[in-house]
């Protein structure tokens, strides 16, 4: 196994990777095509998934990538290694494997964390009828989040300003009330939406078509971006102790955010909330696998500078390429060190998964 053969060094070049592993696995594959955004250069985006096993299986293990769009880097390349290094032909009886590709594939080519109606996928899955949360402190900070120019006395006080509260309240205030997701600032950082986007809708289509018969369900999310670098955290997805009881069975040492034990901060609406029609037929087993690249404070600016390169800034301009080169690094190291790490440990956990749902 050579780990940097399964990553890619753009979206393009993943959906062929993904593409030819699948069919040379043997998988069943669907392709949803994004009508509402292009490429970087007008390309035409997907969403493409690969299954392999019985079409109405007992037991499901989906793996999921890119729901943040950079992070894609990270997820496209475990699933790759997946489908290429056999692991995915010794199923449990009974067993299906899904592999969702490029769930969010306009932040992946066009290398944003963010869907093309700049949300955040993994806070858009809230019951949008009902009054969103108070944003409270994301308030506060949400003028200083995204200043009016990225350089000069503007970023300056912007910057003070930010440097402040994170002193003042903490850096786990700080993560908690601008990563948790708002609703009510559609230009702002981990902005959950005020609808069901593309993304969200194909992501249901997806669960609900392959799922249906399941009675186990095992889902795992490639995230990059928080934690040590090159250390896969598994995190529990909820606050079900059951659930989070045979997650740590199955994976070991487990986090949880809604025990506060996780480097993520809790957040709202994120993808596993699709499976909750599912929950009185099925034992659902949620994680995401989370790989650590720079620091959390890097991690933000980098988040915070290309939001502003989109909404105030030139996406064409002078700041472009410096800051698609920060969030880029912010959530995947390219480095065959940290390829090496996420290829492993993600296969590790895939097959610790696969493990859980045949004793189960």
């Amino acid at each position: 196994m050579n780990a940097p053969d399964f990553f890619a060094p753009n979206y393009g070049v993943a959906r062929s990777k993904f593409l030819a592993a699948a069919t040379a696995a043997g998988a069943v594959q669907q392709h949803f095509f994004n009508d509402r955004a292009t490429g970087p250069n007008g390309e035409p985006l997907y969403t493409d998934v690969a299954r392999l096993g019985p079409a109405a299986p007992r037991r499901l293990l989906l793996l999921n990538s890119a729901t943040h769009g950079v992070e894609g880097y990270c997820g496209s390349a475990c699933q790759i290694a997946v489908l290429a290094t056999g692991l995915a032909q010794n199923l449990p009886d009974d067993c299906a494997l899904v592999l969702s590709h490029a769930l969010n594939p306009y932040g992946f080519a066009n290398d944003r964390r963010v869907t093309e109606d700049n949300v955040d996928l993994n806070r858009n899955f809230v019951d949008h009828d009902q009054p969103p949360p108070d944003p409270a402190d994301y308030t506060l900070l949400h003028p200083a989040l995204l200043p009016d120019e990225w350089e000069g006395a503007d970023k300056a006080r912007s910057d003070a300003l930010v440097a402040r509260y994170q002193a003042e309240r903490g850096m786990a205030a700080f993560q908690h009330h601008v990563m948790a997701g708002q609703y009510s600032y559609a230009d702002g950082l981990f902005f959950g939406g005020r609808k069901p986007s593309w993304s969200n809708q194909v992501w249901r289509r997806i669960v609900r078509d392959h799922c249906a018969d399941a009675r186990q369900i095992a889902f795992i999310d490639f995230h990059t971006g928080l934690g040590p670098s090159g250390v896969g955290e598994a995190i529990f997805l909820g606050s079900d102790e059951a659930m989070l009881k045979r997650a740590v069975d199955w994976y070991g040492e487990v986090t949880s955010t809604a025990r506060g034990t996780s480097s993520s901060a809790q957040v709202r609406g994120d993808l596993a909330c699709a499976f909750d029609q599912f929950r009185e037929q099925a034992e659902i087993t949620p994680i995401a696998l989370e790989f650590g690249t720079v620091s959390l404070i890097d991690m933000i600016e980098a988040v915070r500078a290309d939001n502003w390169l989109h909404i105030r800034g030139d996406p064409l301009g002078a700041h472009a390429a410096t800051i698609k080169r920060q969030i880029r690094a912010a959530f995947y190291e390219e480095t065959e060190t940290w390829q090496e790490a996420v290829v492993t440990r993600a296969l590790a956990v895939v097959a610790a998964a696969l493990k859980g749902l045949a004793n189960d």
